[in-house]
């Protein structure tokens, strides 16, 4: 798990899962992982027609607390969770601006946070949700977002892949759409699966590339996934 958040594998998967319950989309190349604090978010997470990093509005992204350095920024959301949204009429921006919120130079774009996630404490509300009122805390409305195996180093035919948190792939988040129709393996089934092709650094694994038993029902059931994906 802890190998998992380094390399980039758990917060891509925490954004497929954000993108596929919420209808957002996933950065066709990856996310970016701009360094910033909480205060940075409004400005970093818009349009690069506006001045941000996101491809255009409407995307999962994931903010950094390291700059490119390596050292640490202040006041980062590192254990905290956020989202940022867009005033769309003359009404909401002028809130922003009588509250005093966190927002982007051109005060429409906000960013709501939660300094810090307690996990621990919090996901007992999300069980006894399900349990005693039968309502799920969230759950995927359409598949928007895919995390793919993606070569950490350069591998060769004969390897064996070992997954999440693993020394030969992380995951790397691209769009349902893309991943399916590249043939792109999910990190999830990289496991113990025998490369019969080269692979090369930061290149995504393609079902053509590894050799995989067809009659589990973990690959039968991504096959299902993978045909409700429009060509």
């Amino acid at each position: 798990m802890f190998n998992a958040f380094l390399d980039g594998s758990k917060p891509a998967i925490e954004s497929a899962a954000i993108a596929n319950c919420c209808g957002l989309d996933a950065p066709e190349d990856g996310l970016v992982f701009p360094p910033g604090s909480i205060d940075d978010v409004p400005t970093l997470a818009r349009p690069r027609s506006e001045g941000g990093v996101l491809d255009h509005k409407g995307m999962v992204e994931v903010i950094s607390c390291l700059r490119e350095d390596g050292t640490q920024i202040d006041h980062d959301i590192r254990k905290g969770v956020w989202v940022c949204f867009e005033a769309d009429t003359e009404y909401l921006k002028n809130c922003f601006e009588e509250y005093k919120v966190v927002t982007d130079p051109s005060g429409r774009y906000m960013v709501n946070y939660k300094r810090w996630h307690l996990i621990g404490l919090e996901l007992p509300y999300s069980v006894a949700s399900v349990g005693i009122r039968g309502e799920a805390t969230g759950a995927a409305t359409e598949f928007r977002a895919d995390v793919v195996a993606v070569a950490k180093r350069d591998l060769s035919a004969g390897e064996l892949l070992d997954g999440e948190g693993g020394y030969t792939v992380s995951g790397g988040l691209r769009p349902a759409l893309l991943s399916v129709r590249n043939g792109y393996v999910p990190l999830g089934l990289a496991h113990q699966v025998k490369l019969i092709r080269s692979v090369v650094k930061d290149q995504a694994v393609s079902w053509d590339d590894i050799e995989i038993d067809p009659t589990t029902s973990a690959y039968r059931l991504r096959k299902e996934v993978e045909a409700g994906v429009a060509p």
